[in-house]
């Protein structure tokens, strides 16, 4: 016998609807990525890789994660990228 277990409450109705649409099948949600900003994150990641990188450890909670991982999806880059432009951007400015 085969149970479906709980997930527990969503976080938001964001959240609801992404877990819906793929436990239903109906696909991810178009990106909004534009090609402009594509080549822009992808120029702070290679920015922030260069040969002095350091390798570090963070502790994230599971539902900030989560919802990186998710936005990483929508933009169509990897979630390690797209934290990697976030902290570019951040020091940056």
């Amino acid at each position: 016998m085969s149970k479906k277990p709980e997930i527990g409450a969503y976080i938001d109705d964001e959240e609801a609807g992404l877990i819906e649409a793929l436990e239903n099948d109906k696909g991810l949600p178009a990106s909004v990525l534009t090609a402009d900003r594509r080549k822009e994150l992808e120029a702070m990641a290679r920015a922030a890789f260069s040969d002095d990188r350091e390798k570090i450890s963070l502790r994230v909670s599971k539902g900030d994660l989560a919802r990186l991982k998710s936005r990483a999806l929508q933009e169509g880059i990897p979630y390690q990228t797209l934290i990697n432009s976030i902290i570019h951007k951040y020091v940056s400015e």
